[in-house]
């Protein structure tokens, strides 16, 4: 799940960079434009500023809940990992004392 969110969050920014570079080439073009090709890319730049400006806060804010979620995982998720481990970690031990018994220790 939290690869989706990196993943869509990835394409966000991809698209606000593409956005970035249109309003560049709008602002070239509009400097050697005339007057009323002129305005009407100024209002063109304005409205994509504007959308882009909108997407970067809705970046931000869909960063700040995957890094929320994570944290609140993480913390529900770490005691039932350490516990784990340490079951793990006796597995083992008791697979080594399985074998010792099974085997003989050679002396």
């Amino acid at each position: 799940m939290e690869e989706q969110h990196k993943k869509g969050i990835k394409e966000i920014e991809a698209t606000l960079q593409e956005i970035g570079h249109k309003i560049e080439e709008l602002v070239k073009k509009g400097t050697s434009a005339g007057q009323d090709v002129k305005e009407e890319i100024e209002k063109k730049i304005r409205d994509l500023k504007e959308k882009k400006t909108t997407l970067e806060e809705e970046l931000r804010k869909a960063k700040k809940v995957v890094e929320r979620e994570y944290q609140e995982r993480k913390k529900e998720y770490e005691p039932k990992l350490k516990e784990s481990k340490g079951f793990l970690l006796e597995a083992f031990k008791q697979l080594g004392f399985a074998f010792e018994a099974l085997f003989g220790k050679k002396a």
